[in-house]
């Protein structure tokens, strides 16, 4: 009897913290949390070289973040960082001084120094990932922000696909994950302090034809990061925050071609990659759980979740969901034929 006393106490307050948890979450839509400073901490962000990364590492080094970039291309992370030593430099002239002998006495505001940091790295190689980690360890110091953003796609029909071309996408866009977390988690778990960002896709929620190896790697990424984000709250740390990135279609070039229902089209556009960035980045600096958007793409996937299947195949036929991608596919076919003819010659 007073077993069943205590458990039904227990689950008494479980309910009332799950009402306290939703009153919370819809504050936070009425009233805008304040956002956390990141000045001076050290911010690792893989896939700086271009699209979200290249933005990613713009708006950090706005909030003067220490930036830590990772690429496999050396050009492209070399141009990402001279813009960010730009918006350093710009940062540091509009940073006021204080005045010697002010009456009251100003707090004197440290000069800031410009530090910009990059790396070649191929994600998608675990030693790769291991050397450079270490190399920034030695060469940087602690990591308190990870965003792991780096990403592919293949662009061909399953029965199509090399295999090399599937392992790639999973080893990028799921297996890095892993790698760069243990990398950096364990002195976030020392010191309970961090962030760890997973930069997903809503394609890692609910799928479409044809991309079923990014699908699946997307898929993988936010299990990882749930169950990453759940251990993580079982060993108390809660000086370690983690956040999910979860956009619609990014107008990035990556799914170039890609297209929904003409007559739905303009009211789900591509997003505009400035747009996705700087809402992520508030939801970063205010320590939220997770990030979608549009918003739509919660309610599509709570549907997704309650739905039968072939209710869902008839909302994908009328948005033109469930074909969207052939024409990004076909597109990519024909790119790499042309490549191959060229090649020939």
């Amino acid at each position: 009897m007073m077993n069943a006393m205590v458990i039904f106490a227990e689950f008494f307050v479980v309910i009332l913290k799950v009402l306290w948890a939703f009153v919370t979450a819809g504050a936070k839509w009425v009233v805008r949390p304040k956002e956390k400073s990141v000045a001076g901490q050290v911010c690792v962000i893989t896939g700086a070289g271009s699209g979200l990364g290249r933005l990613f590492a713009k708006e950090f080094a706005r909030r003067r973040a220490v930036l830590v970039l990772w690429d496999i291309n050396s050009q492209s992370n070399e141009e990402t960082a001279e813009l960010v030593r730009e918006i350093y430099r710009e940062v540091d002239s509009e940073t006021p001084m204080s005045k010697d002998g002010a009456v009251g006495g100003l707090e004197e505001i440290p000069p800031f120094h410009p530090q910009v940091y990059t790396y070649v790295c191929d994600v998608g190689k675990r030693e790769s990932v291991y050397s450079t980690a270490e190399k920034v360890r030695r060469e940087v110091g602690n990591v308190d922000m990870l965003i792991n953003n780096a990403g592919v796609v293949s662009g061909h029909h399953l029965l199509e696909c090399p295999d090399e071309l599937i392992e790639r996408t999973m080893l990028v866009n799921c297996h890095a994950h892993f790698w760069t977390t243990k990398a950096f988690l364990p002195k976030m778990l020392e010191l309970n302090h961090g962030h760890i960002v997973t930069v997903a896709s809503s394609l890692g929620l609910f799928s479409t034809a044809g991309v079923e190896d990014y699908c699946a790697s997307k898929f993988g990424a936010i299990g990882f990061h749930e169950s990453l984000s759940h251990e993580i709250k079982a060993s108390d740390k809660d000086g370690i925050k983690m956040t999910l990135v979860c956009p619609y279609l990014v107008d990035t070039g990556m799914f170039k071609g890609c297209r929904i229902r003409k007559e739905i089209e303009p009211f789900l556009p591509p997003l505009k990659p400035e747009f996705c960035v700087t809402q992520s980045m508030r939801a970063i600096l205010t320590d939220q759980a997770m990030i979608c958007t549009p918003r739509i793409v919660y309610m599509v996937n709570i549907m997704k979740s309650i739905l039968p299947f072939e209710a869902i195949v008839c909302m994908y036929r009328f948005l033109g969901a469930d074909k969207c991608m052939y024409p990004f596919l076909a597109q990519r076919k024909e790119l790499m034929n042309n490549n191959e003819v060229k090649e020939d010659i």
